[in-house]
């Protein structure tokens, strides 16, 4: 995914893009308040980036509602989130960081990082499709590999499956889904599950954990 006309965004605006864009994943429009959450800003400070980003054409305002990216926010914002990705493989399959160590360090690695860098980074990791949280990494044209995969919530007593992903980035509770052993790639089965809410039984290989509902919302399996 090569870069394409006028200049190029600075690196806090590749960084709102792609939170915008994980934002959207779960809405189609981002509130203020809600990115300001999620970059650990001000709210006053938005407003002005979101200015910048509008005249520049990488988002759009829908009103009393927040904001959307454009076409061309959503490619910049893959291309950031490819770069970020890519990254956080290189950090734990080659220089040895932890799966809750490394978001944290590729947010502040990615301000220096190219295309090219990025490529070799891929090159050396064998070309990833997922990053080690289990999300999927955009390819060099911006297209995500297809995942078919939903939330364990979903689910009841007897399924078996695989985890996908487990969507957070918070490190505790990373370090907490593997001491379970709740990391992608593990096979599960569910046997027990609480009503209203409550929390869920997994097998882990020959061992059985008990996760909280709001463990369970992180966890995307197939």
């Amino acid at each position: 995914m090569e870069y394409r006309g006028g200049l190029e965004p600075s690196a806090a605006m590749r960084e709102y893009l792609s939170e915008i864009y994980r934002l959207q994943e779960d809405s189609p429009t981002v509130s203020t308040t809600s990115l300001a959450e999620r970059l650990n800003v001000s709210p006053p400070a938005i407003p002005r980036m979101l200015k910048r980003l509008q005249n520049a054409g990488y988002v759009k305002h829908v009103p009393y509602q927040g904001v959307e990216l454009t076409p061309r926010g959503r490619e910049e914002a893959l291309r950031e989130i490819r770069r970020h990705r890519i990254l956080e493989v290189f950090l734990v399959n080659v220089m040895g960081f932890s799966w809750d160590e490394v978001h944290e360090y590729a947010d502040d690695l990615g301000a220096g990082l190219n295309d090219k860098l990025t490529l070799r980074m891929a090159e050396m990791t064998g070309f990833p499709t997922r990053c080690p949280h289990g999300e999927p990494i955009p390819d060099r044209e911006g297209q995500l590999p297809e995942i078919d995969d939903l939330c364990v919530v979903n689910l009841g007593v007897g399924h078996k499956g695989n985890v996908s992903r487990v969507r957070t980035h918070e490190p505790e509770k990373l370090r907490y889904m593997a001491s379970l052993g709740l990391m992608p790639g593990t096979e599960f089965e569910i046997l027990g599950r609480a009503p209203f809410n409550g929390p869920m039984r997994l097998r882990i290989g020959r061992e059985e954990v008990i996760i909280g509902y709001e463990l369970m919302k992180l966890l995307w399996v197939t």
